[in-house]
């Protein structure tokens, strides 16, 4: 029995890669600097992989921002727009990544959005009835001949051809299918060049075949494999499916000649019983995804080894991650404060490595490493996780009146606007201001106890000052005071909640050079005092505007955390929605009338398949939304904020969330989103992204102005609120104040002209 891995984490162990891209982007080291810091840690992962004892190995998986847009890059699907600028290869890929404004020319951004039910991010292909689905690059080769160069022979990986041209953007007439004939050339070619340079395996990624899918789409995706797998010659081919099983597709990719077939046994429900009634083909390898590469608990070799002993009848295994160890942090090796009781319990990608090699020794000969088993045993018979009585019995106590809020959202527009005053377009951020090195080396120092809280207060409190001085000067609406004091819009109220573990270098990447920490939740979560109450009030005092109070919502924070795997993901969230509540009540008795209750991650958990939506996840994420607001004032204002998601097939569902206001990135997605809003007669006051904030270009006065009427055309007046599309954290002072000065000069000239 062999093993594998899909992917391994790229940014590297002390993200490297993200600080050697950052620099690059600051133009503090060149090109070829950046390039050589990328070889560096290939080799470095690649040599850790041959060290663990995995079998086969993955090249193709590193990225300097996303594998996606690699693939287009690999496959020619870059916009006109984008090639005109002639920029070297790498400034191109990194226009399409983050925009582009200079000399050369000012480009957006492609659209971002959530990778299927996880937290990391993809560049969406966009292509047009002129694009020419073509083999134009070499990362893929120069990948596998740089392994070759250290003796190590890799399995390289790509996106398959229908996920790819699934998840693109369309601008035309022509669909996915109109570009199978150019893919099945392309992909032949790579092909060929993959197998004259002494590969032997390629896995195909395939993740598309877990969603649901119709009858043409099957025969699509069956007709373009049929032809394409002609084309293989010697070289295997794997195709790799991950986050949940593929019931539509299955039985035709038993019947397709592929050497091996990858299938996700932790979240795939019906992949065991899929393998009962249609059996597996002989002479295909099985590569079982048994160990979970999402979630960091350490994987229990007994349940693992009664699931080998029913798939083993079916064919040769090879052990395999569940799907890439990109969503995990990279080692556990660099976490020295926590206890060994506790990171006993806990495997990243590096130990997850471990535990392959193990669970094929075990498999191998049980007697010889009893021990192995044993210990791993012992982890799952012992109490680790807190309990908290009190929480439980507030659950159980929890009726259908306490997820409705009264009046209803008719009547609270009536005593909101009497209330507030506010203009019509009125002009506000999502909340987050940048945060430069001064601010975390203030929140650093503290931590390590190099200064007093007074000083770390005072220094919070003047930037806070500075930042609701700026938003008078320039005129925005509703204020927020900045976030300077939050390292994490989830790890910093977990640091405030009991029920939660932290990590000092457990970093994800979460897209391009974004890294986030998630926290553990290691027991019931509670809340024993205020967390964000002090700074929110003393903002309040500095101006006459509405201040608004910035939390993050109870599904946001669970889907960005890891969650416990021993009770359900209901249960946990309606713990971390009474918590949140406290805070929201805590916020309106001290004079904050408008709070924000961010719901950025809403669909991150949604379930693939849309027949499971209702019954498994919204029957109990929206009502929780609702528990966390249900008690405030009818004056108090509640808004709520979404990005990097595809949202219109559940819009009814934020509609029934029952805010006041909702804010959704749209300026990526063209403003896509407002047809669904229409379509649906949304009740909910909108403020939808009027620029990109994840691109450092700055908006012009007239281009925000030009996206203000394009809201106007699908949207009443009096529902729309002017704001960016997500937080400013990560951008930087010059570009954030020059933008959002625009912003507001722009919602005046719309308003005067009204």
């Amino acid at each position: 029995m062999k093993t594998s891995i899909i992917g391994f984490p790229r940014v590297g162990e002390s993200r490297e890669l993200k600080f050697a891209t950052e620099k690059y982007f600051r133009k503090e080291i060149t090109e070829e600097e950046l390039e050589a810091k990328g070889k560096e840690l290939r080799h470095k992962h690649w040599q850790l992989l041959v060290d663990q004892g995995i079998d086969f190995i993955p090249s193709g998986d590193f990225s300097f921002f996303d594998t996606t847009l690699d693939t287009a890059l690999l496959l020619n699907l870059v916009p006109e727009k984008y090639q005109s600028l002639q920029l070297s290869p790498l400034e191109t890929y990194f226009a399409l990544a983050r925009g582009y404004q200079g000399a050369a020319g000012d480009v957006t951004a492609l659209a971002m959005k959530k990778w299927f039910n996880t937290n990391y991010h993809y560049m969406v292909p966009e292509i047009d009835d002129t694009t020419e689905l073509k083999l134009v690059g070499d990362s893929l080769f120069k990948a596998f001949n740089e392994a070759k160069e250290h003796d190590i022979i890799t399995r390289p990986t790509i996106l398959g051809p229908f996920t790819l041209l699934k998840l693109a953007t369309y601008h035309g007439s022509k669909q996915a299918a109109d570009f199978y004939e150019d893919a099945i050339i392309a992909y032949g070619q790579i092909f060929d060049q993959l197998a004259a340079s002494g590969c032997e395996w390629l896995q195909i990624d395939e993740p598309a075949l877990v969603l649901d899918l119709s009858p043409a789409e099957v025969q699509q995706f069956k007709g373009l494999y049929q032809r394409l797998l002609a084309k293989k010659g010697h070289l295997n081919i794997l195709v790799q499916t991950y986050f949940g099983d593929v019931r539509d597709t299955y039985q035709e990719l038993i019947e397709l000649p592929f050497d091996g077939i990858g299938l996700d046994f932790v979240e795939g429900r019906k992949t065991v019983s899929l393998l009962e009634e249609y059996g597996f083909p002989k002479g295909t390898l099985l590569f079982a995804g048994i160990v979970n590469g999402k979630n960091i608990w350490k994987n229990n070799y007994q349940e693992t080894l009664s699931l080998l002993e029913k798939i083993q009848p079916f064919g040769t295994i090879v052990l395999n991650t569940s799907c890439s160890l990109l969503h995990v942090p990279f080692t556990l090796a660099n976490e020295s404060a926590l206890e060994t009781t506790v990171t006993n319990h806990f495997a990243f990608a590096v130990e997850k490595l471990a535990e392959l090699n193990e669970l094929k020794k075990i498999v191998a000969d049980k007697q010889t490493h009893h021990e192995l088993l044993k210990g791993n045993t012992a982890l799952f018979v012992q109490e680790r996780f807190s309990k908290n009585k009190h929480v439980a019995q507030q659950i159980e106590a929890l009726t259908e009146r306490d997820f409705i809020r009264l009046p209803v959202l008719a009547e609270r527009a009536t005593i909101q606007k009497e209330k507030l005053q506010l203009p019509i377009l009125p002009t506000t951020t999502i909340g987050s201001f940048p945060q430069t090195k001064e601010v975390k080396q203030n929140r650093a120092k503290f931590k390590k106890g190099e200064i007093t809280e007074a000083e770390y207060t005072a220094f919070n409190q003047e930037k806070i000052a500075e930042c609701v001085g700026f938003q008078e000067e320039i005129g925005l609406d509703v204020l927020v005071h900045g976030e300077f004091e939050r390292n994490d819009m989830v790890e910093y109220f977990g640091e405030s909640l009991d029920g939660y573990l932290f990590t000092e270098k457990a970093w994800v990447q979460s897209y391009g050079t974004r890294c986030v920490k998630p926290p553990i939740i290691w027991g019931d979560v509670s809340r024993s005092q205020p967390i964000t109450v002090a700074y929110s009030k003393y903002a309040q005092t500095l101006t006459d505007k509405p201040m608004k109070g910035m939390l993050t919502g109870p599904v946001t924070i669970l889907n960005w955390s890891f969650p416990r795997e021993d009770i359900s993901l209901r249960e946990s969230t309606l713990q971390l929605a009474l918590a949140i509540q406290e805070e929201v009540l805590d916020l309106e008795t001290n004079g904050i009338e408008i709070i924000q209750i961010d719901e950025a991650a809403l669909r991150e958990k949604l379930p693939l398949r849309q027949t499971d939506w209702h019954c498994e996840y919204l029957a109990w994420a929206i009502p929780a939304f609702r528990l966390v607001h249900s008690k405030v004032q009818p004056t108090t204002q509640i808004h709520t904020h979404m990005c990097y998601s595809e949202f219109a097939d559940i819009i009814q569902d934020i509609d029934n969330m029952d805010a006041d206001v909702i804010s959704f990135e749209a300026s990526r997605s063209n403003l896509d989103i407002l047809d669904a809003l229409k379509a649906i007669d949304f009740q909910t006051q909108v403020g939808p992204g009027v620029y990109d904030i994840h691109s450092p270009r700055v908006p012009s006065v007239e281009e925000i102005e030009t996206t203000i009427h394009n809201i106007l055309t699908k949207l009443p007046i009096e529902k729309v609120w002017v704001n960016p599309d997500c937080g400013l954290k990560t951008r930087g002072v010059p570009e954030t104040k020059a933008s959002l000065k625009n912003l507001v000069l722009a919602a005046k000239k719309v308003r005067g002209g009204v």
